[in-house]
């Protein structure tokens, strides 16, 4: 299987369980939207709040941690057409940030394990990179049944 997810490691330990479970995800979601037959991949940077917050403030203006942050590559348009015209693009689907300490904190939370938890912030930020967004009623009922779609078929449910 071609590695379609490029993962770094920012001060915290590299771990192989975490990408094991990213590229199952990741496959899953590239194969869902058709994207598998491209050679485009998601850089994804695994890190701490500090650094998420750092890059939350420096590119949205946002002075406060969060899970993850998605830096999208391409229009929603522009993915359309590549995938409508099989283009033979290697390129970067977009980079995705996630803070692995608030991804175990969310976990606890929403009473769920930690593996769900990750590989709902993997696709929840494939999603946004794919031009979804959750702002308006329709667009979150929209970008969740994607979600769940790609989550259901991996078996990793909210138990």
């Amino acid at each position: 299987m071609e590695q379609l997810a490029d993962i770094h490691y920012e001060k915290i330990e590299q771990n192989k369980d975490y990408e094991d479970l990213i590229n199952k995800v990741v496959d899953e979601c590239f194969k869902t939207e058709g994207l598998d037959k491209l050679k485009l991949y998601i850089s994804i940077t695994l890190t701490v709040p500090e650094v998420i917050k750092e890059a939350n403030k420096k590119y949205r203006n946002i002075d406060k941690a969060t899970d993850v942050l998605s830096f999208p590559m391409f229009e929603k348009e522009e993915i359309e057409t590549l995938i409508k015209n099989n283009y033979d693009v290697e390129d970067v689907l977009g980079d995705l940030i996630i803070s692995i300490p608030k991804v175990k904190e969310q976990a606890i939370e929403y009473g769920h394990s930690f593996e769900r938890e990750l590989a709902y912030m993997v696709v929840h930020g494939f999603y946004h990179l794919m031009g979804y967004d959750h702002m308006e009623e329709n667009d979150k009922k929209e970008m969740r049944q994607k979600e769940d779609g790609v989550l259901n078929k991996l078996g990793i449910t909210r138990d």
